[in-house]
């Protein structure tokens, strides 16, 4: 394979590098690079399709934007005619993947993995085409292994290699347990690589191991080695930790679009051009003018905001929706009268509470006479329009933004139900 790309002619040679700019654009690693031009170029040349990897172990079925990173990048593979293999880990599932645990993770039953894996059908069809995703799932070939096949799949690796993932040789270190069923994991993974004959298998930087398995293995048992792309994790609205829904940080790409435009309106600008490159279907080309315009100041970095706030609408809601958004947007919190970042607070109290008991609670205002000299004096807002009634008894939404005063903000969110 190693020559296949001196053989391509010169239209050929440019779709080469028209897919790889695509393919490497936002990624972390790529291990390694040069075995992913020739495998581009042996697909080019044959016209036989790549098959692009993504496992998934169905224990947290609510997709969010941080989750679409590596969809995205998927999609890109799938628009230029090659094969996605998603693996639902039904086998895999049930014991749960231990990257960065620190203790053993909970097995999931039958019905737990069935249902979660049937809400990602769903969610993941707001990305990809799933009429041409090859669905897979992993029991059909690791259910059949009997002990002498699993004892020939430990036999290709150390226990000291195994050892070399952070989370297992910490809890090692701290003397906290490990059970010898976790150490299958990665095995495992890498195993679906061997029974599909993967070419490429995509994954987040923290799958680093999980993921160099596969090729490992499919060394190991004569198959041609796949390539690996890392991509990175997106942080949430917070600006610091990875998006999680445990971190009450993320957008979920089945929020309602005005709640998706608002939670996009808040993440910090520092941000914006990773969330374009990594989280929307724009092209390479309107990504680096944008990235190039806020540079140059010649984007304001709120209009970049509307901008990406309106793609994310327009990406799982339509055009029309994020047309309504933004107009919704614009109307309740008039532009300018809002900073470009608000304190996302999360709130465990009751859905309905007296704004007075409120503004105190979350520390706007220092005493109930204080809020309600404050809301007499027109200066409580929620969600950008005047409170008259001092009284006023207000129902606790998801986004919900108050304003005391002219500096004081706070946006609110739900712990997980």
């Amino acid at each position: 394979m190693g020559n296949i790309i001196d053989t391509l002619n010169k239209n050929q040679m440019e779709e080469l590098e028209r897919q790889y700019a695509i393919y490497s654009s936002g990624v972390s690693e790529i291990i390694p690079a040069a075995e992913l031009k020739e495998k581009i170029a042996k697909s080019i040349a044959s016209g036989i399709p790549m098959k692009i990897k993504l496992g998934l172990d169905p224990s947290a079925p609510d997709v969010h934007i941080g989750h679409t990173v590596v969809l995205n990048k998927l999609k890109q593979f799938q628009e230029n005619g090659h094969i996605i293999q998603l693996i639902i880990g039904d086998f895999t599932g049930k014991i749960g993947d231990p990257t960065g645990k620190s203790t053993a993770r909970k097995q999931l039953t039958n019905e737990e993995v069935k249902h979660n894996a049937q809400t990602y059908f769903e969610q993941f069809g707001k990305v990809l085409d799933m009429s041409k995703v090859e669905l897979h799932y992993n029991s059909k070939w690791l259910s059949r292994l009997n002990f002498e096949d699993v004892i020939h799949l430990a036999g290709s690796v150390t226990v000291a290699r195994l050892l070399e993932r952070n989370d297992f040789s910490n809890r090692l270190e701290e003397g906290k347990p490990i059970s010898l069923h976790e150490f299958f994991y990665p095995l495992m993974q890498g195993y679906d690589s061997v029974m599909l004959e993967s070419d490429v298998e995509l994954g987040g930087t923290d799958q680093h191991f999980n993921v160099l398995m596969g090729r490992q293995l499919q060394e190991h048992f004569g198959k041609e080695k796949q390539v690996v792309i890392l991509l990175p994790l997106l942080e949430g609205l917070d600006g610091v930790e990875k998006m999680s829904k445990s971190k009450h940080n993320y957008i979920g790409i089945d929020d309602a679009p005005n709640d998706m435009y608002g939670k996009t309106m808040s993440i910090p600008d520092e941000l914006m051009t990773k969330y374009f490159d990594l989280a929307t279907d724009l092209t390479l080309e309107e990504k680096h003018r944008i990235k190039a315009e806020l540079s140059e100041g010649n984007l304001h970095p709120r209009d970049a905001k509307m901008l990406l706030s309106r793609t994310f609408v327009r990406m799982y809601h339509g055009e029309e929706a994020a047309a309504a958004a933004e107009k919704h947007f614009k109307t309740v919190f008039q532009k300018g009268s809002l900073p470009d970042e608000i304190p996302l607070v999360v709130w465990t109290g009751p859905k309905e509470l007296l704004l007075i008991d409120l503004l105190v609670e979350l520390n706007l205002l220092p005493s109930k006479s204080e809020a309600r000299r404050m809301i007499a004096g027109g200066g409580v807002k929620v969600n950008g329009e005047k409170v008259q009634e001092i009284k006023t008894n207000l129902e606790i939404k998801e986004g919900t933004i108050l304003q005391a005063g002219k500096r004081k903000f706070v946006q609110l969110t739900f712990m997980d139900e």
